[in-house]
């Protein structure tokens, strides 16, 4: 199915299950421990060893020899695979630096071998007696620095580095009001709960692999092409995900790892990433370094803005892209962005939720309330001066749909805004309270998905799709696209995911699955609707799905008798034509947070926090709240304690794990509201909805560095905002 004309009325739109607030339907799975991921697969009939990784002790250069033979003598131990006895393997496409394979040392703890034995535990005391002689190479690790000769890369992510429209430089020494400052954002780990692993199990010259995996087609075709071997011959499954944010979107090292253990060994291999691994072995989003450039006149209109940004990664890796959303959030008739890509031997940098819009929100929002504060201009009103409802590069190309405004109105007067006062006013006891307000942005991105129902003839509906379910709710949202379009009770349908056997879906990421999967669905659903119509003599266009049946006039078929013996079954992908090309389509909101900064020690905590997002059709209410909290949990770690600290002479995260790397915790976050504005879109899909998973968090931190600003009347523009950076300007204890 081509969607390339706005949808129409459906069967969607009946509302009978899409659009309920339905819980989970694995939800008892998971907390009944029933659900298995990657590293609990387990067949009685199979004989399973462990492996344990070894990582590269330096960041950059070459590995002159590697002595194993303490390792195959420790106890249990079956075999030991290293870099070396398995010469250059091949790269993912998706992969900047080389997972596995070859003597070259790109980044610290780079996988360089991997120790199989019968036991994890002998598995990892014999990792621990690999010897590595090294030559070392000098490397650069530090962004400041690198960000001197940062070059003008050839896209970003598409999209060009650079664009100008009117011009900027005179319409900003025009300006009668302006702002110019810096901000930066540190490098930031996915820290998800699930570690990344793999079994892998090899049945002549098959390869079958239980992993956790966000994008199922994408990792069977790099995992092909590591070990060059035909795609077709990898049979890579996934049904549950302890979360990914990003960090499973590519292959990594444990199912390269886990694949060739197995061989050596001759059975079943199971790897984990060990959690001190993995912030420097796989993946991380980049540190930025942002300048932003406002011009107003007086009454608060934007004549002038401009966002530059550096951002560093592997060689041959990409930008972070944080001036993205500055080219579509705010009007103003002269503008410019420009990104800059810096050459860094750090591990490599790559999509973590929300890339682009995530960082840069965090520095815009503060800079478009700093602009507020000097206009005198409350910040909600600054922004909704300068909404537009077109691109503002490209004026002729309308939004879909855009409600920031709704958002922001709603919102304050949800959240009691006309109580804010003025920065430093509000005390209670040791506490300076204080309200702040940021935009949230993230753009609706859509992909090809393609999925197969089935209906048998018990009149069951069962849905086959590679989608993953990465915690975001998967599962449920298929089981209502697929029982509102083919008329029957969520009791009578089936999902299967995260299976290379089933047809190739969107995959989880970029706030595109849900959207894209169910709209894949959907189109498989009218295949098998138009299968029914046609066993039964009716015409498609004017038969009624409900109630587990299928009614044309006067005449009422059960689904289970129209299915016959055999069953039928409907397959389609759902493509996409130019309507994101006429008309942009992004998603909105209006963060809202109140904090608590004590006066003695700076100590910030959050107090209240409100969302109000404008998504499209919200297909479930209570997953998409649990996006959107969970979101804002994030925004939370983003704003106050995350940060990956850089050795930048031996070029490594030194807080590797989740002892030194700080995430929010129960106590850290208070009572969340989140409100969905009513409404569709119809340019989006079929389903008229859009992806929410990534906009809870766009602009959560920016709202929380402008309420700690009116608490405390510290403003801080480098994340994250710990107390050192607040308690100098505090005043005197009183």
């Amino acid at each position: 199915m081509k969607f390339d004309t706005p949808a129409k009325t459906n069967p969607i739109d009946n509302l009978k299950v899409v659009g309920q607030p339905i819980p989970r339907i694995d939800g008892q799975l998971k907390t009944t421990g029933k659900a298995m991921y990657a590293y609990e697969w387990h067949d009685p009939d199979l004989q399973y060893a462990y492996g344990y990784p070894v990582g590269s002790a330096i960041a950059k250069g070459r590995i002159r020899s590697m002595d194993t033979s303490a390792a195959q003598k420790a106890p249990g131990v079956i075999s030991v695979v290293t870099t070396l006895s398995v010469g250059d393997l091949g790269k993912g496409k998706l992969n900047t630096a080389k997972l596995f394979g070859g003597n070259e040392v790109q980044h610290y703890h780079q996988a360089i071998a991997v120790v199989v034995a019968e036991t994890f535990e002998e598995a990892r005391a014999a990792a621990a007696l690999v010897r590595v002689d090294y030559d070392h190479e000098t490397g650069a690790y530090d962004l400041a620095e690198a960000m001197k000769t940062a070059v003008k890369p050839k896209d970003a992510g598409g999209a060009p580095p650079d664009t100008a429209v009117g011009d900027f430089e005179a319409a900003f020494r025009a300006a009668p009001v302006s702002l110019e400052e810096t901000y930066t954002t540190p490098d930031q780990s996915h820290s998800m709960m699930e570690p990344h692993a793999s079994i892998a199990a090899w049945n002549g010259d098959e390869l079958t692999v239980w992993t956790s995996s966000q994008m199922i087609d994408w990792w069977r075709s790099d995992l092909a092409a590591t070990l060059d071997m035909d795609k077709e011959k990898i049979h890579l499954m996934s049904p549950f995900i302890g979360g990914g944010f990003g960090g499973k979107l590519f292959l990594r090292s444990d199912a390269v790892l886990a694949a060739l253990g197995a061989k050596a060994a001759g059975r079943p291999v199971k790897v984990a990433l060990p959690r001190p691994f993995i912030p420097n072995n796989t993946t991380h989003r980049p540190a930025t370094v942002q300048r932003i450039r406002i011009g107003t006149e007086r009454s608060g209109k934007i004549t002038a803005i401009a966002h530059e940004t550096w951002s560093g990664d592997q060689p041959g890796g990409q930008l972070e892209t944080a001036a993205m959303q500055t080219r579509l959030l705010y009007a103003g008739e002269n503008r410019m962005t420009a990104m800059r890509l810096a050459e860094l031997n750090l591990p490599e940098g790559n999509a973590m939720r929300a890339p682009g819009e995530a960082p840069g929100l965090m520095a815009l929002e503060i800079a478009v309330d700093e602009m507020a504060e000097k206009l005198g201009i409350d910040p909600i009103e600054f922004r909704i001066i300068n909404d537009t409802q077109v691109d503002p590069e490209k004026p002729e190309r309308p939004f879909s749909h855009r409600d920031l405004i709704g958002c922001l109105r709603l919102g304050a007067e949800r959240f009691g805004w006309n109580d804010r006062r003025k920065p430093g006013s509000r005390r209670e006891n040791n506490w300076l309270v204080g309200m702040g307000v940021a935009v949230g942005f993230r753009n609706n991105l859509v992909m090809p998905s393609g999925a197969r129902v089935r209906l048998d003839n018990e009149g069951v509906v069962t849905v086959e799709t590679d989608m993953t379910d990465i915690g975001t709710g998967s599962y449920t949202i298929i089981a209502q696209t697929a029982a509102e379009m083919m008329g029957v009770a969520m009791t009578m349908v089936g999902v299967h995911l995260g299976d290379s056997r089933f047809p190739v879906s969107a995959g989880s990421g970029g706030q595109f699955g849900a959207n894209s999967a169910t709209s894949g669905v959907y189109a498989a659903c009218v295949k098998l609707r138009e299968a029914v119509a046609s066993k039964l003599g009716f015409n498609s266009d004017d038969v009624i799905f409900e109630n587990g049946a299928v009614r044309a006039g006067n005449r009422t078929v059960p689904l289970a008798e129209a299915a016959g013996p055999d069953g039928l079954v409907g397959e389609d992908t759902i493509e996409w034509g130019d309507l994101t090309d006429t008309h942009q389509q992004s998603t909105f909101g209006g963060h809202f947070v109140e904090v608590g900064v004590d006066i003695a020690t700076g100590e910030t905590r959050i107090r209240r926090m409100l969302a109000v997002c404008a998504a499209g059709r919200i297909i479930n209410p209570i997953t998409s709240r649990s996006q959107v909290i969970g979101a804002m949990t994030m925004g939370v770690g983003l704003a106050l304690s995350e940060e990956l600290a850089v050795d930048t002479k031996r070029g490594f995260f030194v807080n590797h794990d989740l002892a030194g790397y700080e995430v929010p915790v129960h106590a850290d976050i208070p009572h969340q509201e989140v409100i969905f504005m009513d409404e569709t879109d119809p340019m989006s899909s079929p389903m008229k909805a859009k992806g929410i998973g990534e906009l809870g968090l766009c602009g959560v931190s920016a709202a929380i560095a402008n309420a700690i600003y009116n608490a405390t009347g510290v403003r801080v523009r480098h994340y994250p905002i710990t107390l050192d950076k607040v308690i100098g300007g505090l005043p005197d204890v009183a």
